[in-house]
């Protein structure tokens, strides 16, 4: 067995979707070499990318599927994932400045190193933010350490040292989403998943530009169809990436132009005219021509001066106003006559100090097939695959609402993540109830909830899933955020104790059971009063003489005299429990209600029967009452009759759930959770300060007494909770 079919498993595809051709790759890292199992050029059927943009993306990914089943063919294997590069259009770099302390001396490890380049990649990413003066949204898509810090030291490597602090010099690219958006689109027609994208000039400078050469100050020039990427070198690191929009295809429309041919053919010409000593092609009016190839070199010269001409002057922007010590050239656009001699001329170096760079730096690289010429077209193509080694970025790439999110892969994503990363409310994920009321019973708070709303909407490539669902890589997610329920409504009738709080009289030697009055604030109120934000509500342990007839509805003799507790009395006395009243009734006011004289025991209630108290009245129960009564007379004194409605239209209701209180720990913190009769693991984000948006790359860490906890699972009295950003070492 081969070590193609014993490394089948750990193939690399890498596409360079370029401006006139779609190159693929597939292969794999042993060591320093890197082997190629397959690999396959096709060109765009028509224009469809222009300066390294895709303008035509249902063409470009009809494309990419050919270069798949083709390379699918070579290795009897199905390919799913695909690395690809970005042209440098419109790119923005950022330099900053990054460091990361422990907590005690480390032994650096190759996950702090990346934890650092993810943090460095953040923080460039805020910066841009800020700095943003045009209409577009970039996205990162790539990044270059310029040096590396032990304790505030340069080191070259920091891998095994220890240390205290580790920091980092980082520059850091980006591109237009749209540009990024188009890439992923014309993959995903082809039924491929991005696993890592990078850009351009980063992928060349890894196969062009070996890490010794970095030292020196040199520039690579990628020299594409419709684009020129350019980086710069120096003291071993890169310092600077630029672009500019003449390339290859500059040269093609004037033999277009000159000849009178189309597109191909004049492709055809230009890269014949760079290998042979005469060029032969057919004209649109199908005649057949042979020409010299120093023809296309006299025809094309001003153009090639002109491409050279703004390269050398992007590499002396880049390097400081200052000329480069050598330049490396690679693509195809390189390799048309005289651009490397010129280019050596603007930049005022030796000639021999520009070069094409090809089979040189590709001696590390094998092809199965063997017919493949090591050549600067395929340096691009090879750097893509590698830099899947160098810059793996675990993460997984998905839309939300309209904007792409990137998420370091824990294995464990949910969609809840996606949205808490995205800065969606947390609170916007589940149903959420209408404004409550509180106000207090007695002295006892007491809580009414409003009505629940609908549950969020989530939907994943127009699905609907719930929010647990795991993360697809680039798939696309919306939310519509939970609705809010209608607000709490309570009325005192609805209250437990307006129908179930007695007060019980012996009238008369027979025991009158009556519910107790309520006052919200200080004042009676009817039973159909709503109940408004902060009242204080007690239900009255007494009545009034003249309210307990009224409730009884007899009219009572005031001229044969009324005795209270065996002390004479008048209609605005108070009554309370088991006290004993003796009047002389003149007439009853209604046939509403009517007492029966054949029982001991009466109960004067508009709503359903209870049982009556039987509690018997002492003279100890009196004097405490009698008490009571005059400290209450003041607040009673002119209330000889209560409202109508107070007494009429009672209804059993049982009362309101009562919010719940929950005792947890949250990271080493106690903390008490109310206003809920129900918590779930999602709620402890209103009570602990947790930047739920700061990931900067980590993954983050949700534990209930030590195990794994989901953001629906539901809260027990003494949990024991953690929550923290995995540091990724």
């Amino acid at each position: 067995m081969d070590n193609a079919e014993q490394n089948a498993n750990q193939f690399v595809f890498g596409l360079d979707i370029g401006t006139r051709n779609v190159v693929g790759t597939v292969g794999y890292r042993e060591g320093k070499d890197f082997y190629v199992a397959a690999q396959y050029m096709k060109e765009h059927e028509t224009r469809a990318m222009l300066d390294g943009q895709i303008h035509d993306i249902g063409r470009v990914g009809r494309t990419i599927a050919e270069v798949k089943a083709e390379l699918e063919g070579q290795l009897e294997a199905k390919l799913t994932d695909v690395c690809i590069a970005a042209a440098g259009r419109v790119l923005k770099t950022v330099t900053t400045s990054v460091e990361y302390e422990f907590a005690e001396e480390t032994v650096v490890t190759a996950e702090h190193i990346h934890t650092l380049d993810l943090l460095g990649v953040d923080h460039a990413q805020q910066i841009l933010k800020e700095r943003n003066d045009t209409r577009y949204k970039f996205y990162c898509v790539g990044y270059s350490v310029v040096k590396y810090y032990i304790n505030d030291e340069v080191f070259s490597n920091i891998e095994g040292h220890k240390a205290e602090k580790i920091s980092e010099d980082v520059i850091v690219t980006f591109l237009p989403e749209d540009v990024v958006d188009g890439l992923y689109s014309a993959v995903g027609q082809a039924g491929l998943n991005v696993a890592n994208l990078t850009l351009e000039p980063i992928a060349a400078i890894n196969v062009a530009i070996p890490e010794a050469f970095r030292m020196l100050n040199i520039a690579l020039v990628d020299v594409g169809a419709g684009t020129s990427d350019i980086c710069v070198t120096r003291d071993g690191s890169i310092i600077a990436y630029g672009m500019i929009p003449y390339a290859g295809d500059e040269l093609t429309e004037l033999i277009v132009q000159h000849y009178l041919v189309d597109f191909n053919m004049a492709e055809h010409m230009k890269l014949t005219s760079g290998m042979a000593d005469e060029v032969e092609f057919t004209d649109i009016m199908s005649i057949t021509h042979t020409i010299p190839s120093e023809e296309i070199w006299d025809l094309t010269n001003d153009t090639v001066d002109k491409i050279t001409t703004e390269v050398a002057e992007k590499i002396k922007e880049l390097n400081g106003d200052k000329s480069v010590s050598a330049a490396f050239v690679v693509g195809g656009g390189g390799k048309i006559h005289g651009f490397t001699e010129m280019l050596a001329d603007k930049l005022e170096i030796p000639r021999e100090r520009v070069a094409l760079r090809g089979e040189e730096v590709l001696k590390e690289v094998h092809f199965a097939q063997e017919e493949i010429k090591k050549d600067p077209l395929l340096v691009t193509p090879i750097g893509i695959c590698l830099n899947y080694y160098d810059q793996k970025n675990n993460f997984i790439m998905v839309r939300f609402n309209g904007e792409r999110l990137k998420l370091y892969d824990n294995s464990h994503l949910t969609i809840v993540d996606a949205a808490l990363q995205a800065g969606f409310p947390n609170e916007a994920l589940f149903p959420r109830r209408g404004k409550a009321v509180e106000f207090t019973v007695n002295g006892k708070p007491r809580i009414v909830r409003g009505e629940p709303g609908e549950s969020a909407i989530v939907k994943v490539d127009g699905r609907v899933v719930s929010i647990n669902t795991p993360l697809v890589p680039n798939s696309e997610i919306t939310i519509e955020a939970s609705t809010i329920g209608k607000e709490a409504v309570s009325t005192i009738e609805q209250l437990d104790e307006y129908t179930s709080s007695t007060i019980t009289f012996q009238v008369n030697g027979i025991n009158i059971t009556c519910p107790k009055f309520v006052q919200v604030n200080g004042s009676l109120e009817p039973s159909n009063y709503v109940i408004q934000e902060g009242d204080e509500i007690e239900t009255r342990n007494f009545y009034t003489i003249g309210q307990l007839a009224e409730f009884m509805d007899v009219r009572i003799d005031e001229e044969a005299g009324i005795i209270l507790n065996g002390k004479p009395a008048d209609m605005g006395s108070l009554c309370y429990e088991n006290f004993e009243i003796e009047w002389s009734a003149s007439a009853y006011e209604s046939g509403e209600r009517h007492i029966s004289y054949g029982q001991a025991d009466h109960r004067f209630d508009a709503g359903p029967e209870e049982e009556a108290s039987t509690e018997e009245s002492t003279d100890s129960a009196a004097e405490v009452h009698e008490t009571e009564a005059s400290e209450a007379a003041e607040s009673v004194t002119g209330e000889n009759a209560a409202d109508e409605n107070v007494a009429d239209g009672i209804q059993t209701a049982g009362a309101e759930p009562e919010s719940k209180e929950l005792h947890i720990i949250a990271n080493n913190q106690e903390i008490t959770l109310s206003g809920k009769e129900e918590y779930v693991f999602v709620d402890i984000f209103d009570y602990i300060d947790f930047d739920l948006s700061a990931s900067h790359g980590r993954a983050i860490v949700t534990l209930i007494n030590g195990m794994d906890a989901q953001y629906t699972q539901v809260l027990q009295d003494g949990d024991k909770i953690e929550v923290y950003w995995k540091e990724n070492y």
